[in-house]
């Protein structure tokens, strides 16, 4: 019998190149294809229908599949426009899938993912899930074919050996310097991180806070390294973030200005802190409160929990709508977040933040019912034991915002079976030229949607 060590190592495939016909696109901004041998091939920079060179990036001769880029298009599609970004290509910088789409197809390409993960996921056609199949565009992001809308204000830069600042290529720890980053927010590029050299550091993430004009930069120094004297090209808050040590938060220190931001939504000021979450399309917040809220519809006196909270952007607008007889509770697993949470929400008497894990938190605050729930879990869901503890609440609804079509089908699944089931979903393309979309889902009784 052969041992691992005697076996023969499997051949590399990577290098090989095949000529296809691009299928359907799949989750992860990628395309489906078949090599003449039956090899399935997970295709980048291309679209379907096209017939392209696909040259392979990852895989070996046992592999279930292979990962390619398109590196010529031999038949383009309609929908295919040249880049604007120069390290949008293959062997380049990884953050951008869709480049080399028009804008109008890139969501359409997002609402078949989510389609596609509805109904394998969920065991739900779009319909059944009260969704119209569109994805909506951000406010100002409807942007002409060949035009790249700026709309992330936080960026993190890794930076190389040479103190050059750039982005990860695609499934890699190898930095591609860039000169600008197209989609970067104009609050993040007038910093100018890029045209600057960045001896010593292992990063550097750039935040411009869309409501406020506060700038920050929170730098990472290698093991051993010393902050480098730089002036940028706005006033903004420097900190040093700390090597990560197990899987705690980062130990910041400020060195220059505030060690937060201040971001507007929903009528209040949101105190950010370095490190912590806050969605960095300028206009999701809003967009995502209003959805919610919408579709919650909040009386006043009613008792709601915001899970996976943050800096309480949700269970704030909830305890405005509540009134002074409603009550929230919010649960925060980042210590950071928490005490931004309890600064935000400090005007609230009645506005409860617990710091921990929701899987934990939850069973120990004794809650037995609640009238509405909003959750925005991490990537990967918030996972059946999760569900099932809040349909035993019995919610009149529950609002579920997903950054992931995955997840949340997966997750709307053990829903249905807890005897929930969405009334309507929305999804937003608030990450143009990526495969990345956020949707709001809201979920009520079995009985009561019929």
């Amino acid at each position: 019998m052969a041992t691992p060590e005697s076996s023969p190592k499997a051949v590399s495939l990577v290098g090989q190149e095949y000529e296809v016909e691009v299928g359907p696109v799949a989750h992860g901004g990628h395309c489906v294809a078949r090599t003449s041998e039956g090899r399935v091939l997970f295709v980048r920079h291309t679209l379907p229908g096209e017939r392209v060179v696909a040259r392979v990036t990852e895989g070996h001769e046992g592999s279930r599949y292979l990962r390619a880029d398109a590196v010529e298009i031999l038949d383009a599609a309609k929908d295919r426009v040249p880049a604007p970004c120069p390290y949008a290509a293959p062997g380049a910088c990884g953050g951008c899938d869709w480049q080399h789409v028009k804008p109008g197809a890139q969501r359409r390409l997002k609402g078949e993912v989510l389609t596609e993960q509805l109904r394998k996921l969920a065991g739900l056609t779009p319909e059944e899930a009260g969704w119209d199949g569109t994805v909506e565009p951000a406010p100002g992001d409807k942007v002409a074919p060949g035009e790249v809308p700026a709309w992330r204000t936080r960026v993190q830069y890794a930076v190389d050996e040479e103190g050059r600042a750039g982005l990860r290529k695609h499934r890699s720890h190898e930095v591609q310097p860039v000169d600008r980053c197209l989609i970067a927010a104009e609050s993040v590029s007038e910093l100018g991180v890029e045209s600057r050299s960045w001896p010593g550091m292992e990063s550097v993430e750039a935040v411009g806070a869309s409501g406020s004009g506060d700038r920050m930069v929170v730098l990472t120094p290698r093991p051993g390294g010393r902050l480098p004297l730089v002036q940028l090209d706005r006033p903004v808050s420097v900190l040093r973030a700390d090597e990560r040590r197990g899987q705690g938060e980062q130990t910041l220190h400020r060195v220059h200005g505030r060690a937060f931001v201040r971001e507007r939504a929903d009528g209040r000021t949101w105190r950010v802190g370095a490190g912590g979450f806050w969605q960095v399309h300028p206009q999701s917040a809003a967009l995502l409160v209003d959805a919610v809220m919408r579709g919650l519809t909040p009386r006043k006196g009613e008792t709601a929990l915001d899970l996976y909270c943050g800096v309480g952007l949700f269970a704030g607008a909830l305890a405005d709508r509540l009134g002074e007889r409603g009550a929230v509770l919010g649960i925060e697993a980042s210590k950071r977040a928490v005490e931004d949470a309890r600064h935000n929400l400090a005007d609230f008497d009645r506005v409860r933040i617990e710091h921990g894990t929701v899987e934990r938190v939850l069973p120990r605050t004794g809650i037995t019912q609640a009238d509405l729930v909003v959750l925005d879990p991490p990537r990967a869901g918030a996972g059946r034991s999760v569900v099932r503890r809040l349909a035993a609440l019995s919610p009149r609804r529950i609002g579920y915002v997903a950054c992931d079509p995955a997840a949340l089908s997966r997750d709307l699944a053990d829903f249905r079976d807890a005897g929930y089931v969405p009334r309507f979903l929305r999804a937003f393309d608030l990450f143009p030229m990526t495969h990345h979309l956020e949707c709001v889902a809201i979920l009520e009784p079995v009985e009561r949607a019929r």
